[in-house]
């Protein structure tokens, strides 16, 4: 599935929560899913914010933002995650395949790509239930930080010695 079906999937998904529970056909909502849709990487409420205030010159209360995103997690539109006190958002209607690679220091999350997960999942035999999509996580320590920590190791071993 391409992106502008993945955001078809979405829209249709917002179209029949709406008209299944008498809500308003807002523009925000429509608005914030065209920007949750394009967004490439995790983003959080604040780039979101200034991708409606910036980009599409719509800015909308932070009100009408968590209650819009609070509903597209419901809806299983965007993913929630919560990584080191911080928390992030991703469009995943089209997220199969996609493997969370997690700092447990820093937080920094990074995306891969992986038909073999793909392949795993898909060949197992579900009893009485169809699964729509999935989210892998692995959880380490970055470069970055894998760095500070040897080098932190090395000041304190250096310490020692004199």
């Amino acid at each position: 599935m391409d992106k502008k079906e993945a955001k078809q999937k979405a829209k249709g998904l917002l179209d029949e929560y709406i008209e299944t529970n008498k809500c308003r056909k807002t523009p925000e909502r429509y608005v914030i899913l065209d920007a949750v849709s394009s967004m490439r990487d995790p983003f959080t409420l604040e780039d979101l914010d200034r991708k409606l205030s910036g980009e599409l010159r719509f800015p909308v209360s932070r009100a009408t933002l968590y209650n819009t995103m609070n509903l597209f997690v419901k809806l299983r539109i965007v993913m929630r995650n919560r990584v080191g006190g911080r928390t992030s958002y991703e469009f995943c209607v089209n997220a199969n395949g996609i493997i969370h690679q997690v700092c447990s220091m820093c937080g920094k999350m990074t995306l891969l790509r992986s038909t073999a997960v793909e392949e795993a999942l898909a060949s197992i035999h579900y009893k009485r239930f169809r699964h729509d999509s999935y989210a892998v996580y692995v959880y380490g320590t970055c470069s970055t930080c894998q760095t500070k920590i040897t080098k932190q190791k090395k000041g304190e071993k250096c310490k020692q010695e004199n």
